[in-house]
C-alpha cells in the first residue's frame, strides 16, 4: 500500500467511524484517527495500518462516549 492509498483508507475510517458514532462530530472522529495513527508509523507492512488505527480509534471513541 503506498502512500496515497493508505492516505484514502484512513479518510474512509474517518468517514466509518462518524456514522458509528453520529453523536460525535466528525472533526472529533478525525482528531482521535489523527491520535492514533502515529502508533503505526514504524509498522513494516502498510496494508493492515486502516484496519489498526481504525480498530483503536473505535475503541477510544467508546470509551468517551460508551459503546453503541
Amino acid at each position: 500500500m503506498d502512500k496515497t492509498e493508505e492516505k484514502r483508507a484512513i479518510n474512509e475510517v474517518v468517514d466509518r467511524l462518524a456514522k458509528q458514532f453520529p453523536d460525535v462530530p466528525t472533526e472529533n472522529v478525525a482528531e482521535v484517527v489523527q491520535q492514533v495513527q502515529p502508533t503505526f508509523d514504524h509498522a513494516p507492512i502498510r496494508d493492515f495500518v486502516p484496519l489498526f488505527v481504525e480498530r483503536d480509534a473505535k475503541q477510544r471513541l467508546k470509551q468517551t462516549v460508551g459503546d453503541r
